[in-house]
């Protein structure tokens, strides 16, 4: 198992290393440019929600991107300490009805489930907000 880890403080211009992180050890783990592009936005994505959301803009505080490879498995967990979030409250978005109405934004969640095999939630209110995202090798 090879582990390695990022920390940056939460500002949208740090969102370009974020990237380039993960991006570098998924082409090492072996996948496409095609599959190293999804794990970047669906990463991408978590972030600003966390920058967005759970810090408000706030520069004052950092965002931990831990990627962990084991048996074909490429799992990033990507952990803050903002304001809680529940998964559960997000629905499904209606894309006919979004592409209609031209709306910006909101994406994040339905886009990280879409892109990644799967997407796991530990929430610990009032200590720790952690996502883990995790896309296997194809076989």
């Amino acid at each position: 198992m090879s582990k390695r880890t990022l920390n940056i403080e939460s500002r949208t211009e740090r969102l370009i290393a974020v990237r380039e992180f993960i991006s570098v050890a998924a082409r090492e783990f072996g996948f496409t440019d095609e599959e190293v592009s999804k794990i970047a936005l669906a990463v991408d994505e978590a972030c600003t929600n966390i920058i967005k959301h759970a810090y408000k803009y706030d520069p004052n505080y950092s965002i931990s991107v831990t990627i962990s490879t084991h048996n074909g498995a490429f799992e990033i967990a990507i952990r803050d300490t903002g304001r809680d979030f529940r998964p559960e409250a997000i629905p499904t978005p209606d894309m006919k009805e979004y592409l209609e109405h031209y709306r910006h934004g909101g994406l994040g969640v339905y886009l990280m489930r879409s892109l990644m095999d799967k997407v796991e939630y530990n929430i610990r209110p009032g200590k720790m907000n952690e996502v883990r995202l995790t896309k296997f090798l194809p076989r």
